[in-house]
C-alpha cells in the first residue's frame, strides 16, 4: 500500500483560498478498496492545502424532483466503506494507465445564497463548463453541497441524466469541520453526521451515478471530524492537484496549477461556482488540451480510484 507524500503548500493556492474564506464568511484507517492510491492515516492535523468556492450560471431554484425514500448506503455504490468504520482519506488513484479524474466543487454557503437573493451575485452556477463537458464528451465528478442542490434542482437534474458525470457529497452549507480553516465558520462537531447525512439524502433524490465520496470544505479534516462520519460509510476524497481557480484573476495560473503536477490517477480539485471562480470555463479548454498532450485521459472518479 502506498506511502502517504505530503503535499507541499502553494502560496498562490493558499493566497486564492485566503480570499475566498474571507468573502464567504463575509456575505487511515487502511483504505477498504486495495485498488485505489494513496491513503491516509486519520491524523488530528488538518489538511494544508483547501481549495476555495467556485462559481456556476444558472437557474432559479423552482421545481425540485420529489426525493425518494433513503436508499442503503449498498456496497455497489463508489466509495462505500463499512458502516462505523473511521473513512479512508483518499488523495489520488494507482498511478498506472493513463486516467485522471477532473473534479468540481459545488460550494453554496448561507452569505452566498443571499447574495444570489439580493441581486448582489448572478449566479454560482457556471454552465460553459457543463455545455464544454458535454459537448466534448468529457466525464467529471461533482462535489455538491446541499444548498446548491436547493438553489439549483433543474442544473442538478441535468448532472444527474448525464451518465458521464458521479454524483459526490461537499456538505450542507459548506461550514467547516476544523478550527481555523481557512475562516470559514464550523458546523458544531455534534452536527456532523447529519449535516453530511442530509446532503446524500438531497443528491439521492435524483438519481443518476450516485457515489459515497465526500469532500471537507477546505479539505480541512482532523479525526474527531472523520470519526463523526463513521456511521455514514463513504470515503473522504482529497486530491492532489489543487488548481487554485477561486478568485482567479486570469485562466493561465489555473491551467499551469492543474497541469504542472498532475499524473496517472490525479485527482484534479477545480470549481463550478461561477461568481466565485469566474475563470475556470476559460482555463478548462487549456487543461483539456494539456491533459492530451500528456496522453492523459478524463475518467469518472471511481475508475480512476479503481473502484468503478
Amino acid at each position: 500500500m502506498p506511502v502517504k507524500i505530503p503535499r507541499v503548500p502553494v502560496v498562490a493556492v493558499l493566497a486564492a483560498v485566503a480570499a475566498a474564506a474571507a468573502l464567504l464568511t463575509g456575505p487511515s484507517p487502511l483504505r477498504t478498496p486495495a485498488s485505489a492510491g494513496m491513503v491516509r492515516m486519520p491524523a488530528a492535523v488538518p489538511a494544508t492545502q483547501s481549495p476555495a468556492p467556485a462559481t456556476p450560471r444558472a437557474s432559479a431554484p423552482a421545481s425540485a424532483p420529489p426525493v425518494t425514500a433513503r436508499p442503503g448506503i449498498g456496497p455497489e455504490l463508489p466509495g462505500a466503506t463499512p458502516v462505523g468504520s473511521v473513512p479512508p482519506v483518499v488523495d489520488h488513484g494507482p498511478r498506472t494507465g493513463n486516467k485522471v479524474a477532473l473534479t468540481f466543487d459545488a460550494d453554496m454557503t448561507g452569505a452566498m445564497r443571499r447574495q444570489l437573493r439580493s441581486g448582489a451575485v448572478r449566479s454560482y452556477a457556471n454552465l460553459k463548463i457543463i455545455d464544454l463537458l458535454e459537448r466534448e464528451g468529457v466525464p467529471a465528478t461533482f462535489f455538491l453541497t446541499g444548498m446548491w442542490v436547493e438553489q439549483y434542482p433543474a442544473l442538478t437534474r441535468r448532472l444527474a441524466a448525464n451518465p458521464r458525470f458521479e454524483l459526490a457529497n461537499h456538505t450542507y452549507g459548506h461550514l467547516a469541520f476544523t478550527p481555523d480553516c481557512y475562516g470559514l465558520p464550523r458546523v458544531p462537531e455534534r452536527e456532523m453526521t447529519a449535516d453530511v447525512a442530509r446532503t446524500f439524502d438531497l443528491v439521492a433524490g435524483y438519481g443518476g451515478r450516485q457515489t459515497r465520496y465526500f469532500r471537507f470544505p477546505g479539505l480541512c479534516h482532523d479525526r474527531n471530524a472523520l470519526d463523526a462520519l463513521a456511521p455514514l460509510g463513504l470515503t473522504v476524497v482529497d486530491g492532489d492537484v489543487v488548481s487554485g481557480d477561486p478568485f482567479a484573476k486570469s485562466w493561465r495560473p489555473v491551467v499551469r496549477a492543474a497541469l504542472d503536477g498532475v499524473r496517472p490517477g490525479s485527482v484534479i480539485i477545480l470549481h463550478v461556482t461561477e461568481a466565485n471562480a469566474p475563470m475556470t470555463d476559460e482555463a478548462l479548454p487549456h487543461i483539456l488540451a494539456g491533459l492530451a498532450e500528456r496522453g492523459l485521459e478524463p475518467a469518472p472518479l471511481s475508475e480512476v480510484l479503481g473502484q468503478g
